[in-house]
């Protein structure tokens, strides 16, 4: 059941400005598909699914593989765009968003694959990165702040 949901999120998303995860599990709901919140959140991170600003203005989720070219260009227009803060302390890093974008943000930073973070955990509008340590969170910071 996951293989044909996740083959027809794809589907969806290339046939519609899907904008939300409740626009997505409404669409999937339509077309009979049992799922929940929390398992289209998961689906999002498991098809490495990013945020992007459509010509309309508008973001929509779109597909980005770990070798497609796209996938930073794609990452730094959604984390520009949505991002209001980034500072650290000791090995965290704490991103705050516009409301409703931590984990499109998120889950593009996760595709990026960025070596120094152990794991990203995101709420509405902050994302909590865990780094290998101190120095790697300080490092990861500078960077990100570049992107603002």
């Amino acid at each position: 059941m996951k293989t044909r949901r996740h083959s027809r999120i794809l589907d969806i998303i290339t046939e519609f400005p899907i904008e939300t995860q409740d626009e997505l599990l409404s669409r999937l709901k339509e077309e009979g598909f049992k799922a929940t919140q929390a398992t289209i959140s998961r689906d999002i991170k498991d098809l490495r699914l990013v945020k992007t600003l459509g010509g309309d203005g508008k973001y929509r989720y779109v597909s980005a593989s770990k070798d497609s070219t796209d996938i930073r260009s794609n990452f730094s227009a959604l984390f520009s765009t949505s991002v209001n803060s980034i500072d650290y302390a000791q090995n965290f890093v704490v991103i705050k968003t516009l409301s409703g974008m931590a984990q499109a943000v998120c889950a593009a930073l996760d595709s990026i694959g960025y070596q120094e973070v152990l794991g990203t955990i995101a709420g509405d509008d902050t994302i909590f990165i865990v780094c290998r340590c101190a120095e790697l969170a300080v490092n990861l910071t500078d960077e990100l702040k570049k992107l603002i």
